[in-house]
């Protein structure tokens, strides 16, 4: 598919993720693209998807719109994250069938994998259990809409595809430690901690838990590619294929960030998924992605990204 001649929606564009795909997207040569704003079209809502698809009229839609958060986020929000993320996508997707569109990519997540998948996570494991507990409402939602993109184009021959994504992270991220994911919020803690000249930094869980990590323009390359070479329904991780435990994380994290303190594990908070790492073949063998940005580097590209901005002076109001 040659992605320079397509009108490409994408929803969440102004989002972490969305910034870098909207970037690849112009760097490989894309200039029909439409990004709504949430203030402006409501994907819950059925009028609000069918102006925005009669306005745009996409031949492409990549749906990057999602309500996420970290542990604590999910554990508040359990309802509102799993109403939101199936209403946006499954209305979203069956608009975009009446409306002629030629494809949509479908970005999803390892959320959805069961609690005890066995490691490293296969596409075919997919539906062998259910899903850890704290993020359960909203990889389910996600999962739903794995299932719908397979019948659709099974009955409808929709074309449609599943990219499911590991943590991600890098500069841009958000830092806000209510809603933020385990780097950025190590990182805001240890630099914090340090200016205040603390001694200590509290960690969530036991730090046993081990994740894998892929860095934010890493992930918009391979949507990118995805959308243009890829045509099987069939999920398909994407990652890094490489595995690190939360201690050994928020070690490396506090070196960064020149906190020399002590990490204390406060293990009344919950671990999440015991462990997190993919099997990234069928990323490479089907449309030739694989993680560029090494994880060192790319935490070193976080911190003095965050440094950057904690030391810029606040922008003046305009009146």
């Amino acid at each position: 598919m040659n992605l320079e001649e397509k009108r490409i929606l994408i929803t969440g564009g102004s989002g972490f993720l969305g910034r870098q795909v909207i970037s690849a997207l112009r760097a490989r040569g894309c200039s029909r693209l439409t990004i709504p704003r949430s203030v402006e079209y409501d994907l819950t809502n059925v009028a609000d998807i069918t102006r925005l698809l009669d306005q745009a009229r996409p031949q492409i839609v990549i749906h990057l719109a999602a309500r996420v958060g970290g542990i604590g986020a999910n554990r508040l929000y359990p309802g509102t994250f799993f109403y939101d993320n199936l209403m946006m996508g499954v209305q979203l997707v069956e608009a975009c069938r009446l409306s002629g569109v030629e494809k949509f990519v479908q970005v999803g997540t390892i959320c959805s994998y069961p609690k005890f998948a066995p490691l490293p996570f296969r596409e075919s494991d997919l539906w062998n259990g259910y899903p850890e507990e704290t993020n359960a409402p909203y990889g389910l939602a996600k999962k739903m809409l794995i299932v719908q993109l397979e019948a659709y184009r099974q009955q409808f021959g929709f074309r449609g595809i599943n990219l499911m994504l590991v943590n991600l992270y890098g500069p841009g991220d958000s830092f806000d430690l209510r809603t933020s994911h385990v780097i950025p919020a190590l990182v805001r803690k240890f630099t914090e901690a340090k200016r205040r000249g603390e001694r200590e930094v509290e960690v969530w869980g036991t730090g046993k838990a081990t994740r894998e990590f892929l860095y934010v323009d890493d992930a918009a390359r391979a949507i990118v590619l995805a959308t243009e070479r890829l045509d099987v329904p069939d999920p398909v991780n994407i990652g890094s294929g490489q595995e690190i435990s939360i201690h050994d994380l928020a070690r490396l994290i506090a070196r960064h960030c020149g906190f020399e303190g002590e990490l204390r594990f406060d293990p009344t908070q919950p671990d999440g998924q015991p462990r997190r790492c993919l099997d990234v073949s069928r990323a490479r063998e089907l449309f030739g992605f694989e993680a560029a940005v090494g994880f060192e580097e790319g935490i070193a590209r976080t911190v003095a990204w965050y440094d950057d901005q904690a030391a810029a002076p606040p922008r003046s109001k305009t009146v």
